[in-house]
């Protein structure tokens, strides 16, 4: 019997470790956990200021940057999107999961509406988020809980140590002329969830 409570108090302590290293999960305006593969929308934890997230264009470009729905203009609910952990394994996103965020919905210009991480403006010195490229890996955290969240994003190494120094993020709002665009490159601006 003793052995029986020592293996199942070694069994518990691992687990314990196992769900601490996991971080806690990231909860939608229902408080349920973000999950693999569910269509959410992603709003501003701060009213009054735009919509959810949405493809914007830039310049007269195609719409392929992130940015919010203005307010005023019919429905400020914006895209939703699919959150895919790193890890396969992975279902519940929590704050220390690594994982792609895309639209759930098709774009006239481009196929893929995975977020990446775009080239630097040199007029602002700051990096919009953008879709159609490269994927970027991102996390989400927070100050409290059950939200409002930020997401993160930090370059990864592909060469043999030592790495360079990254230059991570956090992503912030970025407004030109009427357009408001997400950018990794803060100040950071909070986010809630929604499933869709």
């Amino acid at each position: 019997m003793l052995r029986f409570i020592r293996s199942f108090s070694f069994v518990c302590l691992l687990m314990a470790m196992s769900c601490m290293a996991q971080g806690p999960p990231v909860l939608d305006t229902d408080g349920n956990p973000v999950t693999r593969g569910v269509e959410y929308y992603v709003n501003p934890g701060i009213t009054d200021v735009a919509g959810g997230l949405t493809l914007v264009a830039r310049n007269g470009s195609c719409p392929s940057y992130v940015g919010q729905v203005p307010i005023g203009r019919g429905s400020i609910q914006g895209l939703p999107v699919i959150f895919t952990p790193r890890n396969p394994e992975e279902t519940i996103i929590t704050e220390t999961t690594r994982f792609t965020v895309a639209f759930s919905a098709s774009s006239t210009c481009v196929q893929n509406t995975t977020w990446g991480i775009g080239e630097e403006d040199p007029e602002t010195r700051r990096r919009l988020i953008v879709i159609g490229g490269e994927p970027a890996f991102f996390d989400i955290g927070s100050n409290q809980a059950p939200g409002p969240y930020t997401f993160g994003w930090c370059p990864e190494c592909n060469r043999p140590p030592p790495c360079p120094r990254p230059r991570c993020g956090i992503a912030g709002i970025l407004e030109q002329n009427g357009t408001r665009f997400v950018t990794i490159d803060g100040p950071a601006f909070p986010f809630i969830f929604t499933r869709a």
